[in-house]
């Protein structure tokens, strides 16, 4: 199988990111631990994955002599910031608008990038209904979901191809996060087609933004009343159909963390590691951290292998980090 985005240099709009195995996480998980650095993309997340190949193809579907797309998207997070860099890539003009809560740290990442950042709406539901009348009225504007749009999945689908060609063989179960889904869809969508199908994947939420967990389980989508997390990058409050659809016939495993054990592996993971990551990506380390990948998968042996994806994020900084650990230290 080929992989996507094959026409598109990897320098373009993301990057073909390391494979490198933890020793430390080795010891604490009693198995070989490796980990997929996502935080490495141009954009500091996966998602420039998905959402590069989206306005690619939207660039792509036009003739060659019409005026270029703008891109519109309603994320005042690692979504907007990928949308920002691919298309500064591409030479197209775009437009993120962020909520009120937005920091003023993101909204000048995001115009580093080289959009234009305008602020509306108290709740991201708010933000993005204006932001998709912005995208309508525009003759050129294209709105850009932040994961559910098949360009998303298949693009976030590379990262299993990826990981194909960086291993001997397959991995005894790949760990990440959940947030509205785009993710954990691209990955699975990447392994049944590579051939990698029976690779069981652990998708871990903090308890504050388990909309997965929810919806694995009734077997239907379930929208959960509300966000409580400081793990913000996970908070959808329903994650795609796609994404149920996917792993309910793969071999998918929902595990909850606490915002404790995410942020004391975003402290820790930077200590051992020198990287600095989002809560939404400690989510996942904590199940190697907190030695929980043994519980969930009881038949790893010291020479079994686990992939952690370390999807990244930009709306960290050291102070907030050390202020989540001031804030959870009596939980540690």
């Amino acid at each position: 199988m080929t992989p996507v985005l094959e026409t598109v240099p990897l320098t373009s709009l993301y990057s073909e990111t390391p494979l490198i195995e933890s020793r430390v996480l080795s010891l604490w998980a009693n198995c070989k631990v490796y980990l997929k650095l996502e935080n490495l993309q141009p954009s500091g997340s996966f998602k420039s994955r998905g959402l590069g190949l989206l306005c690619k193809r939207a660039v792509d579907s036009l003739p060659s002599d019409s005026n270029k797309p703008h891109f519109y998207s309603s994320s005042g997070g690692n979504a907007g910031l990928a949308v920002a860099f691919a298309a500064h890539t591409l030479e197209c003009p775009s437009t993120i608008v962020v909520p009120l809560t937005t920091s003023e740290y993101m909204k000048s990442k995001i115009k580093t990038a080289g959009a234009e950042v305008r602020v509306h709406g108290r709740v991201w539901n708010e933000t993005d209904i204006y932001t998709r009348e912005l995208a309508a009225e525009d003759a050129r504007g294209v709105y850009c979901p932040p994961f559910d749009h098949d360009d998303v999945v298949q693009g976030n689908s590379s990262l299993s191809f990826e990981l194909r060609a960086q291993l001997p063989s397959p991995p005894d179960a790949i760990i990440c996060s959940v947030g509205g889904g785009g993710l954990l869809a691209g990955i699975i969508k990447g392994l049944d087609e590579n051939g990698w199908d029976r690779v069981p994947v652990v998708a871990v939420e903090t308890e504050g933004a388990a909309s997965f967990n929810a919806a694995y389980t009734l077997g239907k989508l379930v929208r959960i009343p509300e966000i409580n997390t400081v793990a913000t990058t996970l908070g959808s409050t329903i994650i795609s159909q796609t994404c149920l659809t996917l792993a309910q016939k793969h071999h998918t495993i929902p595990y909850l963390v606490t915002d404790a054990q995410a942020v004391n592996a975003c402290w820790r993971f930077s200590e051992d590691h020198q990287m600095l990551v989002e809560p939404a990506c400690g989510a996942s380390l904590a199940i190697a951290y907190t030695g929980a990948i043994r519980k969930i998968l009881p038949d790893l042996t010291k020479n079994s292998t686990v992939v952690v994806i370390i999807c990244g994020g930009s709306a960290l900084t050291v102070d907030l980090l050390q202020n989540y650990c001031e804030r959870f230290k009596d939980q540690f």
